[in-house]
């Protein structure tokens, strides 16, 4: 009598050791996230590998707005971008944040993420609690969720015989009763089914990560549903129910962390051995592969559920500690009004402002000026109110349109493609976009930089004119002055960025934006002030007085 007690003041002690760290974890998380509400992660490692993993597999972009390729993912740094902005709290949630940046939806679905948006914006304990939660999907296995909906499955040929040989101990089992004898047939059979376990768990192991966390998520999600506001927003969660037909599986399949226990390790190993011989993980194992083929969409509701829920507190913690961030307004017609807009990247960034009606930019500046800084930063606060329904800007009012770029081209060796052939595809591209109904927006930098001044011109001249249409707003930047007499009665506004010479040996750059032409040039005085031989500045000097 005295040993059960005592085992069971053993299990009662630890478990209220276990309740009292649990507490002083979940204060000192508390604490963690008040201080850093607002902040960047730090120290933080990212693993873009991963990240990308439900964004590059998903089919929920076929049905988008627009999508984010993989040119202007280059050319805007969205990848950095995307550093700076996460503030998630659970592996989930960051995959799905950045399938968000990079997947324009519709402005529906932009004004509905905002008002979740607000509401953790309005309520810090609730955000605590629910950043709490979702910490729990913080580690690196719960990357592999995303393989349940998207993974190919591939089964063993060795798959049909784990029913029969089951069948086949429980027959032993049952006729040993009377012919005790018989029993001697179980060792085959433990034999060849351990072989056939221990196989089985090669295939068990690839996916025990992401079977774990999906157990994990579920418990989340259905203590989020309790919360009223979940159901306001989300409507009933109707993927909890269908996803509860295989809850038991998904708990049996997750048991195999009970190894990690030492106090369950006795009751782990005395499960394992019928498991065993009856080929019990094996057979649940492959049923469950097969319900969670038929339960994908489910799953990436619940996946979506929950990146959607840590992508807002995400967001309300970027809008938390940056006071130059605004609302944006989506308006009809070909216009651009944005005030004191800044790049989220630069530290100190200069504000600047631009207006635009009826007309597409073109931009003129002298090396190092910010030029091209400028017109990705327009680009980038585009994607942003598209997406995540803020801008770093004071005012941003911008038509709902797509964003297309050509600013980093690069040679294609392996594809034999030269840096101008190169551009002239990523342009094509442009050029077929201008031709739907959809407005967009084309940042340019540069364009045909590849091929000679004249042809580069006329051929600049020709593009940039055909995609300044009446839908579409045009932001190039250039060094080719004669564009601006070309392009200046072909409803293009000129502006540019310029430069001061103090005390005669130093370039001073206001990166501000100017309206007009530019009247200055600067690379032959940066070369002089880099002490080039004087017979090379005289004679870059003469040579450009010819032009």
């Amino acid at each position: 009598m005295l040993i059960p007690i005592i085992i069971l003041l053993v299990f009662i002690s630890i478990y209220l050791i276990d309740r009292f760290i649990d507490n002083k974890l979940q204060s000192k998380r508390r604490r963690h996230l008040k201080d850093n509400w607002g902040l960047p992660k730090q120290n933080e490692y990212f693993n873009f590998y991963k990240i990308k993993q439900y964004f590059e597999n998903t089919d929920n972009k076929k049905d988008a707005f627009h999508v984010i390729s993989d040119q202007i993912n280059n050319d805007l740094d969205i990848d950095d971008i995307f550093k700076y902005l996460d503030r998630t709290s659970s592996k989930i949630g960051q995959q799905y944040l950045y399938y968000k940046i990079r997947n324009i939806e519709s402005k529906e679905k932009v004004y509905a993420f905002d008002k979740l948006v607000k509401i953790f914006e309005n309520d810090a304990e609730l955000r605590e609690t629910f950043q709490i939660e979702l910490s729990k999907l913080n580690s690196y296995q719960a990357y592999d969720l995303e393989k349940l909906i998207h993974d190919k499955i591939v089964k063993p040929p060795f798959q049909k015989y784990l029913l029969p040989l089951s069948i086949s101990v429980v027959f032993v089992i049952i006729i040993g009763f009377f012919y005790p004898k018989l029993l001697i047939l179980l060792l085959p059979l433990f034999f060849v089914n351990s072989i056939l376990h221990y196989k089985t768990k090669n295939y068990i192991n690839y996916y025990l990560k992401a079977v774990n966390q999906l157990n994990t998520s579920i418990d989340i999600v259905k203590k989020f549903q309790k919360f009223p506001f979940i159901k306001q927003h989300f409507g009933y969660l109707s993927f909890l129910d269908n996803i509860k037909e295989i809850r038991y599986k998904i708990k049996f399949i997750a048991s195999e962390k009970l190894m990690s226990s030492q106090v369950l390790i006795i009751f782990w190993l005395i499960f394992e051995l019928l498991k065993i011989i009856f080929n019990l993980e094996a057979i649940i194992f492959y049923n469950f592969i097969d319900d969670i083929v038929k339960k994908r969409k489910e799953i990436d509701k619940l996946f979506q559920f929950i990146g959607e829920v840590d992508s807002a507190i995400s967001v309300a913690s970027v809008k938390h500690n940056n006071k130059l961030i605004c609302q944006p307004v989506f308006i009809n017609g070909k216009q651009i009004e944005v005030s004191e807009m800044t790049h989220p990247l630069i530290v100190n960034c200069v504000p600047n402002s631009l207006q635009l009606n009826d007309k597409s930019l073109l931009l003129t500046g002298s090396n190092m000026s910010g030029k091209t800084t400028f017109i990705r930063m327009l680009a980038v606060n585009s994607i942003l109110a598209e997406t995540l329904y803020f801008a770093f800007a004071e005012k941003f009012s911008i038509p709902f349109y797509k964003v297309f770029s050509s600013i980093r081209i690069s040679d294609d060796l392996l594809e034999d493609t030269s840096y101008y052939l190169q551009e002239v595809l990523t342009i094509k591209e442009l050029i077929i976009f201008s031709q739907k109904q959809e407005p967009c927006l084309f940042v340019l930098d540069e364009i045909f930089k590849g091929t000679n001044t004249v042809e580069r011109i006329s051929g600049g001249k020709a593009i940039l004119s055909y995609l300044n249409n009446e839908k579409d707003i045009v932001l190039v930047s250039t060094h080719d002055i004669e564009l601006t007499e070309l392009l200046s009665n072909n409803n293009f506004e000129l502006y540019h960025f310029s430069e001061q010479i103090i005390n005669n040996d130093e370039l001073f750059f206001d990166h501000k934006l100017k309206k007009g032409k530019l009247s200055t040039r600067n690379a032959i005085k940066i070369l002089e002030l880099y002490n080039y031989p004087k017979e090379i500045i005289n004679d870059a000097r003469k040579t450009e007085k010819d032009f």
